[in-house]
């Protein structure tokens, strides 16, 4: 049976791909830099630093499966932090409060023999005009934690997203109709959930 390494600590993605029935048979963090080069693109970080993770799982785990994936939110051009205190989390919403702002999702995948296949994913998430309250309610949550662009669609920030266009689950961590797709083309299916999601992103590559 086919083996999948996932290449990320995130406790998201691993939901993610239950939710297509795919369980990692051993999740493997990669050490990657993940700070932007000098006038990166957002876009271009989140395609660089997928790829660089799988790289370097797949260089330890030939035989399997190895996907890597990142997540850029960026206002403009400004890649937003995966925030670690309550001070840059309320700049990152101050700057998100009211407009518009984009979320890259990233996944390259490393199959046995040398095979790889990638996707950027592109999603525009719209908030609402934050008050005072909502964000000092927001930082006490701690909800912020370690989340790029200091917030997570799936949780209580759920309130401050009036429209959303594209791919949801990328906004979470990882889009699956692509992932699913990419799995797909590199042979991946395993068990009947995920068999069916093959089947169908198949068809609508095809259409």
């Amino acid at each position: 049976m086919p083996r999948l390494v996932l290449a990320s600590a995130s406790p998201r993605r691993r939901d993610l791909l239950a939710q297509i029935g795919v369980v990692p048979a051993a999740v493997l963090p990669a050490e990657v830099d993940e700070r932007p080069v000098r006038n990166e693109l957002p876009r271009a970080l989140a395609a660089r630093l997928a790829e660089a993770k799988a790289r370097a799982v797949a260089e330890r785990c030939a035989d399997a499966f190895v996907l890597g994936a990142d997540t850029v939110v960026a206002c403009g051009r400004r890649v937003l932090p995966k925030t670690v205190d309550a001070a840059e989390a309320r700049q990152c919403l101050a700057l998100l409060s009211g407009r518009r702002h984009r979320v890259y999702g990233g996944v390259t995948i490393f199959a046995p023999g040398g095979r790889t296949a990638s996707r950027l994913v592109l999603t525009m998430v719209a908030f609402k005009r934050l008050t005072k309250d909502e964000v000092e309610g927001y930082i006490a949550s701690e909800e912020w934690r370690d989340k790029a662009g200091a917030y997570a669609i799936q949780g209580l920030a759920a309130t401050f997203v009036r429209h959303i266009n594209g791919s949801y689950s990328n906004v979470v961590g990882l889009p699956l109709f692509e992932t699913a797709a990419l799995l797909n083309g590199l042979g991946f299916c395993r068990g009947p959930r995920m068999q069916q999601t093959c089947d169908q992103t198949g068809r609508a590559d095809h259409d």
